[in-house]
Formats: C-alpha cells, structure tokens, sequence
C-alpha cells in the first residue's frame, strides 16, 4: 500500500498540505487485514509519498502516528513501514524489491492510496534492475482518478505513464470511488456526520476506539476513510462496504492469529 498523506507545506503547489482522509483510512485498512489475521502479508506501506514536497511533516506527523499504531496494537512489521518524506529512497527501493520478486504463484496485490510519481518511480527501479516480467504479476487496485492523474509538478507522471512504462504488464483493477458523502451510511465517506462511526469510539476494545480517534483527527472534521474500501473490496470481496458492514465484519474484536505460510 502508499498513501498520500501530509507533508510539510509545498508552496510549489496548488494545496500546499495533503488530504488527512490517510489519517484514519491506513489504521482501517490495516485493522481489516488485522481481523483476517493477515499482518504477515503486508510487505510495503509506504505514506506521506508526495514525490518532491519538503521533508517533513506539517503540524504532526499523522500518518506516521497512525502507522506506529497499527504496529503497536495488531503486530505489523515496522520494517516495511516508510514516510516517504523522510526516507525515499528506501521505500522506493522497498516498493520495486517486492514488484521484482512478484511470480504467477506469488503475486503483489497493490493498494494505490496515493499519487502515482511515487509508483512510477518504483517501477523504474525495477525496469533497471532487470526485472520488468515480473510487472505482469503485480496486481494494482485503484478507486480514485485524482490519485491516478494528478501530478504535483509538471515533470511528474500519472497512472497511464505507469501502465506505458511497464508495457502495459501490470494486472489494473479499478473498482468504484469509495466516497459517498451524500450517504453517510453507504461507502467510507460519511462527510459531517460521524455518528455512524461512533460504535468505534463506544466499543469495549481500546485499540477500536484508537481507530476512531485517527478517524476524528481528519483536520477539516470530515469522517473520510474511503481508501479502506480498496482492501473491503479485495480481501473481503465488497466494493460497497459501509460503516455498518465494517462494524460487523470487525465485531467484537480485531486480534486474530497470524495466519501461517
């Protein structure tokens, strides 16, 4: 997975700051792999990828709270953890190592949550190492046009650059936008209304009611998740997940077993 996130302002650019929906959607999509005890599969989250923003976070460094959560509460490596603000070579090098070793056996499911420069550059590596077969079996699910086309300077590179550059190898699953803001109870975009969220700030288990602080923390007070709906659709095979079927598919609590290989 990589998400956008915040970095420091970019005065070079329109939006100085990132979208704060990664805030609360990198601790949901990594409770939903948690639940299913998955964690061991997660090779790459990668978070604050804007490619040439200043180093550094904002005010806080959000995403980066919410990563050392996931790690505190469900027992994910933080070795494939990466602020790409503060470490972008390693989690370029990160991203193309696992793209590389992707077999038909052995495939890379790839969660697209961020601006696609930083993708692009990762398959550049890989291209140069020697290793562009193995694109054919990295599988990229997207939902989002804005992260698939928006470019924060000029010589930056979208989705469909990616796609050229690759040969057009990579397997591409776009499901549908996971915001539904007119809807607060269909998607994971509820837009000012949070109370649909509130089962995780009135659940018994305090690592549910951390997730709901990471939803709240959202700058603008919105109750966006919407790119945890990427791994709903892929692990739980739902493209219209809603806060009440998340409240049912996490129950009573997320820790499960680690699922061994």
């Amino acid at each position: 997975m990589s998400f956008d996130g915040n970095s420091a302002p970019d005065k070079d650019y329109k939006w100085p700051t990132g979208d704060p929906d990664d805030w609360g959607a990198l601790p949901a999509s990594c409770a939903i792999m948690a639940k299913l005890g998955l964690q061991n599969k997660l090779v790459h989250c990668s978070y604050n990828n804007f490619i040439d923003a200043p180093a550094g976070p904002d005010s806080q460094n959000q995403l980066k709270i919410s990563a050392d959560g996931v790690i505190k509460y469900w027992g994910f490596d933080r070795q494939v953890f990466f602020d790409v603000t503060q470490q972008k070579q390693q989690a370029i090098g990160s991203l193309a190592t696992e793209m590389g070793k992707s077999t038909d056996s052995d495939p890379l499911y790839f969660i697209h949550a961020g601006l696609s420069e930083f993708v692009y550059l990762a398959v550049e590596d890989v291209i140069r190492r020697g290793k562009a077969e193995s694109l054919s079996h990295v599988h990229l699910v997207s939902h989002s046009a804005f992260n698939e086309n928006e470019r924060r300077r000029s010589n930056h590179h979208t989705w469909k650059d990616i796609q050229e550059l690759s040969g057009n190898r990579i397997q591409y699953v776009k499901i549908k936008d996971q915001n539904h803001k007119e809807d607060p109870n269909h998607l994971w975009h509820s837009g000012k209304d949070f109370s649909v969220w509130h089962w995780m700030r009135d659940h018994p288990e305090p690592d549910i009611q951390w997730m709901y602080s990471r939803v709240i923390a959202h700058r603008g007070h919105v109750a966006d998740i919407s790119d945890c709906g990427m791994l709903f659709y892929l692990l739980v095979g739902d493209e219209d997940g809603s806060p009440t079927k998340f409240r049912d598919f996490i129950g009573k609590q997320i820790s499960s077993p680690i699922q061994s290989e």
